[in-house]
């Protein structure tokens, strides 16, 4: 991705999402349906809520991190990106990460997630009330998953 608010990989989150959830990602005045500047820099720079992606590899990689996100991580968009996403996690708590993500790969996307992460500081939060899901282009080739809650606090 060349810069975070890259069109096409916009489109596959909104795509993907709307695919599976049959709800869209972005509000109205944003159609998810129409893949635009205007709506993958406002997903990037301005909506109030986060949203993380992640490839496949083995040990997946996070690939996208809005700016929420990065806030609520306490990272960076150059410190986040390539970052094994299960370090959002502490140790004890992968477990159900993985879980959650196996599930996820199964039956495409899991609503109502909740889980403890932790912050680049050592901060420990709940993500509250997360929706996961499996991101899928339009030839049904899967790009990794990605996650978005607009809910969390301190634990």
């Amino acid at each position: 991705m060349d810069v975070p608010w890259d069109e096409a990989f916009f489109a596959l989150l909104t795509a993907s999402y709307a695919g599976f959830t049959k709800a869209a990602l972005v509000p109205p005045d944003v159609p998810p349906d129409v893949p635009t500047a205007r709506g993958a820099a406002w997903l990037y720079r301005e909506a109030p809520f986060c949203v993380l992606a992640h490839d496949l590899d083995a040990d997946p990689r996070f690939i996208y991190a809005n700016k929420a996100a990065q806030a609520c991580f306490e990272y960076s968009w150059d410190e986040l990106i390539g970052l094994r996403s299960h370090r959002s996690a502490e140790a004890p708590n992968r477990q159900d990460r993985q879980r959650v993500l196996d599930r996820v790969a199964a039956q495409g996307f899991a609503t109502h997630y909740r889980g403890l992460r932790i912050a680049k500081s050592g901060r420990r939060f709940w993500i509250e009330d997360g929706t996961i899901w499996q991101l899928v282009d339009g030839d049904g080739v899967h790009h990794g998953q990605a996650a978005t809650f607009s809910s969390w606090r301190d634990a």
